[in-house]
C-alpha cells in the first residue's frame, strides 16, 4: 500500500532567502485567527499512535515539556522543539533550535518549512503525518485504515498484515501444489547501533533496509516488519533453491549499501534464515518457526550469511 505523495511543494525558507525583503505584519487577535483549510498531525509511529491533533490555533509548540500544546516525552526531543504557525493559506512549521533536529520526509530542516498535504514530520523518534484539506475527518480515518496494514516507520507492511497474507498463501499453495517461500532477516548487533549511534540512528537504518530490500523484490512479493529489527519476505511460487538465491541477493544488497546518518556510516549486515513449504508444513507458525530456526543458525555460524 502506497501513499499518495502529493504535490511537490515542500518549500525550505532560509534567512538568506529573506534578506532584503519588505515584509509587512498584520498582527490579530488569536481569536479571530482561522485556519484557511483544516488541517492536522496524526501520529502513525511512536507513543499515542493514531491520535489526531487539530492545528486551529494560530500557534502550536510541540516538545518535551509538559507546557507545550503537544508533548512528545522522549529524550532525543527538546523541550520546545518546533513551532506550527497557522499562516492564512498555509501551515509553517520551524524549528525552534532542537538538539536532534526536525525532518521532514527525511530532510533535515534548516529553520522553516511550508508543510504540504501528506508530509510526514518526525520529531525524536515519533512520526507524524499532516493531513490538511476540506474533509479532515475522512482523510483521518483513511490513514487510521492505513495504520492497521502498515508499520510508520519503515512503510512496509506491519506483522499483524504479514500474519493474515500468510496464512492466505499457505492456503493456497497446499490448495493448488504451489511453490512458497518465506525469508526472515534481522540486522547483525542492532544494539550496538542504539548504544554507540543512538536510537535516531538505528531508525534510520531500519527505514534505510526496508526500502532497499522492498526495491528489490517482485510485485507480488510480501515484505513486513515482523519485529524490532527483524523483516520477512513472503515469496510466492518460489521453490527452496529460488528462496535460498534471493536470500543471498538480499544479503549482498544490505552488505554493500552505505548507510549513513548525519555524516556518520554504519557497516550494516543482515542474517537471514529461510523456509519452503513441503509436507511437514500445514500452519504459518510452523513455516515461521522453521526459518526462524535457520535465522538463529544463521546467527550461531557467524552472521552475515543465509541459512535455509
Amino acid at each position: 500500500m502506497v501513499d499518495n505523495p502529493g504535490p511537490p511543494c515542500y518549500t525550505l525558507r532560509t534567512r538568506m532567502e529573506r534578506k532584503n525583503r519588505t515584509v509587512v505584519t498584520v498582527i490579530s487577535k488569536v481569536a479571530e485567527h482561522t485556519v484557511a483549510h483544516e488541517a492536522a498531525l496524526v501520529v502513525i509511529y511512536g507513543m499515542d499512535l493514531g491520535k489526531k491533533y487539530n492545528l486551529d490555533k494560530k500557534t502550536v509548540i510541540v516538545g518535551r515539556s509538559s507546557k507545550c500544546d503537544i508533548q512528545v516525552d522522549q529524550e532525543s526531543v527538546s523541550r520546545n522543539h518546533v513551532k506550527l504557525l497557522n499562516k492564512d493559506e498555509d501551515i509553517a512549521l520551524r524549528d525552534l533550535g532542537s538538539t536532534n533536529g526536525t525532518y521532514v520526509n527525511d530532510k533535515l530542516m534548516i529553520t522553516e518549512t511550508i508543510l504540504c498535504d501528506g508530509d510526514l514530520i518526525k520529531i525524536g523518534r515519533t512520526i507524524f503525518k499532516f493531513l490538511s484539506g476540506d474533509n479532515i475527518e475522512n482523510a483521518y480515518h483513511e490513514e487510521i485504515y492505513r495504520l492497521t496494514t502498515v508499520d510508520g516507520l519503515t512503510q512496509v507492511y506491519n506483522k499483524r498484515y504479514f500474519m493474515e497474507n500468510l496464512e492466505r498463501e499457505l492456503s493456497r499453495a497446499q490448495r493448488y501444489g504451489r511453490d512458497l517461500s518465506l525469508l526472515i532477516f534481522d540486522i547483525d548487533h542492532f544494539k550496538n547501533v542504539n548504544d554507540t549511534y543512538g536510537h535516531l540512528a538505528g531508525d534510520h537504518v531500519l527505514k534505510q533496509m526496508a526500502e532497499l530490500v522492498k526495491n528489490n523484490t517482485r510485485r507480488e512479493d510480501f515484505m513486513a516488519r515482523y519485529g524490532g529489527e527483524e523483516f520477512a519476505v513472503i515469496l510466492p511460487e518460489i521453490d527452496h533453491d529460488r528462496a535460498m538465491v534471493m536470500g543471498e541477493k538480499v544479503r549482498k544488497l544490505v552488505e554493500a549499501e552505505v548507510f549513513v546518518f548525519e555524516k556518520t556510516s554504519m557497516p550494516t549486515t543482515v542474517s537471514i534464515g529461510v523456509a519452503t513449504v513441503d509436507d511437514s508444513i500445514s500452519e504459518a507458525t510452523e513455516m515461521i518457526k522453521l526459518a526462524d530456526t535457520n535465522l538463529y543458525e544463521a546467527k550461531r555460524a557467524g552472521r552475515n550469511r543465509v541459512v535455509g
